[in-house]
């Protein structure tokens, strides 16, 4: 499932044909995606147009000039292709083959900056809901989220708190969307290990008793920040199915220290480890065990 720096680099794509840009037609090729899409649907967006275009998490929020906001998840293989030319074809060095299969293109945007949008989802996990902006805040699928990663209010005081008294894993406690908002597997096993830190460590070992931070929580914090920029700068991680708005694939997966480098010798330097792969919660987590205590 695409993380925080894979939908960022989506959103980024889109906003420059959807920010500012008219909904001249909206066409869904089918009922539902992940769940129905909203009652009159393409009815609600056509003529409307896109203020602004953000991100809360892995969701992708579009505020519409009728008041309402357009929520959009990737899912499991959801992607968005931006067509310019008639023929339909997406420029790019890096081309994924599977959005060209237009069976798969559920959604389409046909937006009066020239771009067609379409929204290609073959494992339909994706979802698409619109939402009273007034009424955002109460919305059930963003309500519980933890703080963003990349905001100014995040920090080593921010972590330390919200860890604070926690016996789960420190792995467990970052992928948990209430505590941070946005963070999946691979990039959890990337911060842990540029942190130095084992995943198996206890979360509540980054605060002292009073929830204060101590030096863990200051390195993780900071080495969060610093491998989701990273990430977004390399347009994210093409594993399966992930690929920008323009076709081309994202590159971070090439700059991965432990994350699917099982045996391999571990990256810091002076540390004659080799990456393990254990299983944690059910999902694979990839670390050093001689350097990350």
């Amino acid at each position: 499932m695409p993380e925080l720096p894979e939908v960022e680099t989506v959103r980024r794509g889109l906003a420059p044909v959807m920010e500012g840009a008219k909904f001249v037609d909206v066409i869904a090729h089918r009922g539902d995606l992940r769940w129905p899409l909203p009652k009159d649907f393409a009815a609600r967006l056509k003529g409307h147009t896109v203020t602004g275009l953000g991100r809360r998490a892995k969701y992708l929020l579009a505020d519409v000039s009728s008041g309402e906001v357009l929520v959009m998840h990737l899912g499991m293989s959801g992607s968005f292709r931006v067509e310019h030319d008639e023929g339909g074809k997406t420029p790019g060095a890096y081309y994924h083959d599977r959005s060209k299969n237009t069976a798969h293109d559920h959604v389409v945007f046909r937006m009066s900056s020239g771009a067609t949008i379409r929204f290609n989802d073959p494992r339909r996990f994706g979802s698409m809901k619109l939402v009273k902006r007034t009424e955002l805040d109460d919305e059930p699928l963003l309500k519980a989220l933890g703080p963003e990663p990349l905001g100014n209010a995040f920090d080593a005081a921010m972590l330390a708190e919200a860890f604070q008294g926690k016996n789960t894993s420190l792995k467990a406690a970052l992928l948990d969307q209430r505590n941070v908002a946005g963070l999946g597997n691979i990039y959890v096993c990337e911060a842990l290990n540029r942190s130095l830190l084992s995943p198996k460590r206890k979360a509540s070992t980054i605060a002292d008793r009073k929830g204060a931070p101590n030096d863990r929580a200051m390195k993780l914090a900071d080495s969060i920040k610093t491998v989701l920029q990273d990430a977004i700068e390399a347009g994210g991680s093409s594993l399966r199915d992930h690929q920008k708005t323009n076709g081309d694939l994202g590159m971070f997966q090439h700059r991965f220290r432990v994350y699917d480098r099982e045996g391999k010798p571990c990256p810091t330097r002076g540390c004659p480890g080799t990456i393990k792969r254990i299983t944690q919660n059910g999902r694979s987590t990839f670390f050093c065990p001689v350097c990350q205590k």
